[in-house]
């Protein structure tokens, strides 16, 4: 009895594919540009010379090009703050956090219930902090916020 050589066959073909995926992948330059072809030795209109090209204005830094020399240490400035000195000139960056949000004291349950026993989803939009944590707030999950539940959560606040 004779066994099959689909596996082996599968195998092949898989790291036939995968050898040739790594080749097509590999960082190649792209091929030239095609060259212009000549224009004819009797040209009826002679070809007036182009002005040079001036820079673009540009809003924001250049990005430094990669180089093989290290770069130096960045220069120790203000807090949150970083000197680095590049081919085109100086950059600064500047990381602080974001101040934190500030928010108001949380209202009043029956503001937020609109008189009722609960607050809904709908309602909670009126106070964003508690529609960012109603999953939360809902310990029960029923839906609602009821009094209880509310009061749990302004304590965590």
């Amino acid at each position: 009895m004779m066994k099959s050589h689909k596996p082996l066959l599968s195998a092949f073909a898989v790291g036939a594919l995968m050898f040739a995926g790594t080749l097509i992948a590999q960082d190649v330059p792209p091929p030239p540009a095609p060259a212009m072809p000549a224009a004819p030795a009797t040209s009826p209109v002679p070809a007036a010379p182009m002005p040079p090209a001036e820079p673009m204005p540009s809003s924001a830094p250049a990005a430094p090009m990669p180089s093989s020399e290290p770069m130096p240490a960045p220069a120790a400035g203000a807090a949150g703050q970083t000197s680095y000195q590049t081919p085109q000139g100086e950059v600064v960056v500047r990381s602080v956090p974001a101040p934190a949000p500030t928010i108001g004291p949380a209202p009043a349950f029956e503001q937020l219930s609109g008189g009722g026993k609960s607050i809904t989803a709908d309602q909670a939009v009126a106070y964003p902090p508690l529609a960012n944590d109603f999953i939360h707030a809902d310990s029960n999950r029923n839906g609602t916020v009821s009094k209880t539940e509310y009061a749990n959560w302004t304590k965590q606040l």
